[in-house]
């Protein structure tokens, strides 16, 4: 099926094509809303410095001011750094690849408390609706560093066909698989299960929290700030830019997409349940799975090809539903594999009870089953923007 590229954000017969001044207008308005969610992050009391280290002892570091400020500089930063990806030839060289780099490890230092606090509250989740146990321990979106507000009872998430629990866009609910039924055995190492778990992913939300404040007050991060500053009045555009049409860069993001699509199992992931995702995930091999890895890659691409568009519609981009169903699939896929790698992680845990180990490895399967339902989301998702766009 032939894919149809994205509309140019001008009619060609009623307006100028854009040029690279679509793409330095794009860079601006994003780095000044880095340097506003910067500013933000810092009145909230979330930057590295002895005020910041102060109110972080305290608990105050966690105020949803500062995590929104937090959420949106790491939003900022990505799509400065896919935007100097795809439009690369139209920026200057030496200055692209030195800045892009160091906008990655910002946003990836930024993102680990916050994935980490995610999956904790996602494994619960399961093992809750799991056991049918009424209460497990849970990190509360205010803790900081890993300290919880308090246990609390996790309601059961809804459950749709077959107990998956997301819908994805507008995608009717779909089958991850038989689902299995509390046992005795499920039911008493349940309690074991969350409580190593809490306690593994809050230390590692501790250290990632350290983390992004020693990254907010080091010396690397003020100079990507100084950069940014400079962007936000400044693009380094070559003379050429300014007269080259950016939509075919654009189109090849778009290209690579698809073509990463192309080489998915699509044709097994129509099935709501085929088992694969959970096979390959039963490997005593610690590396993450290699079957993941595509998929993983195609999020990466759309996200890359939604911020092309961004670059080209400016502030009138349209919301496309296929990307944004197909996105919200993939987000999905990459949590559910990621929680189940951190469920195979505390099973080889020395020295762990069978009940726990055996509440863990039904964890484990439950959520590759979720790896599955995710898949089978994007396959319907994307079809059927194959077959709207043949």
């Amino acid at each position: 099926m032939a894919q149809q590229h994205l509309d140019p954000p001008t009619n060609p017969t009623t307006g100028p094509s854009p040029t690279g001044d679509a793409l330095a207008g794009y860079l601006r308005a994003q780095a000044t809303e880095f340097l506003r969610s910067l500013r933000q992050h810092r009145e909230a009391g979330g930057d590295g410095g002895p005020a910041g280290r102060a109110k972080s002892r305290v608990g105050d570091n966690g105020s949803e001011g500062s995590v929104d400020a937090a959420r949106a500089l790491r939003r900022s930063a990505r799509r400065i750094s896919g935007s100097l990806h795809t439009f690369r030839p139209l920026l200057d060289p030496d200055w692209s690849e030195a800045i892009r780099p160091e906008l990655a490890w910002l946003s990836g230092t930024l993102a680990r408390e916050h994935a980490y606090a995610a999956r904790l509250e996602r494994l619960l989740g399961a093992l809750n609706r799991l056991s049918g146990m009424a209460a497990l321990p849970v990190q509360t979106a205010s803790a900081v560093g890993g300290r919880s507000a308090g246990a609390m009872g996790v309601p059961p998430e809804p459950e749709l066909v077959g107990g998956s629990r997301g819908r994805v866009g507008t995608a009717e609910p779909v089958s991850s698989g038989p689902r299995t039924q509390p046992t005795g055995n499920l039911t008493v190492g349940a309690a074991k299960a969350g409580a190593l778990l809490d306690r593994q992913l809050t230390l590692a939300r501790t250290r990632a929290h350290s983390a992004a404040l020693q990254a907010l007050g080091s010396s690397r991060f003020h100079a990507v700030a100084d950069r940014v500053a400079v962007l936000a009045s400044e693009v380094p555009l070559t003379p050429a830019a300014y007269t080259t049409d950016p939509r075919p860069l654009a189109a090849a993001a778009e290209d690579r997409l698809t073509d990463a699509v192309a080489a998915l199992p699509l044709l097994t992931a129509g099935h709501p349940y085929n088992a694969e995702a959970l096979v390959h995930g039963l490997s005593a091999d610690t590396a993450p799975q290699p079957q993941d890895a595509p998929w993983h890659q195609v999020r990466l691409l759309l996200r890359l090809h939604r911020y092309a568009r961004e670059v080209l519609y400016g502030e009138e981009c349209p919301v496309d539903g296929r990307l944004l169903a197909a996105g919200q699939a993939l987000n999905l896929h990459r949590d559910a594999a990621e929680a189940a790698s951190a469920a195979a992680s505390a099973a080889r845990t020395p020295r762990i009870a069978p009940a726990t180990a055996y509440a863990l490895g039904v964890l484990h399967a439950d959520q590759r089953h979720e790896v599955e339902a995710a898949r089978f989301a994007f396959q319907q998702a994307w079809q059927k923007t194959a077959v709207r766009t043949t």
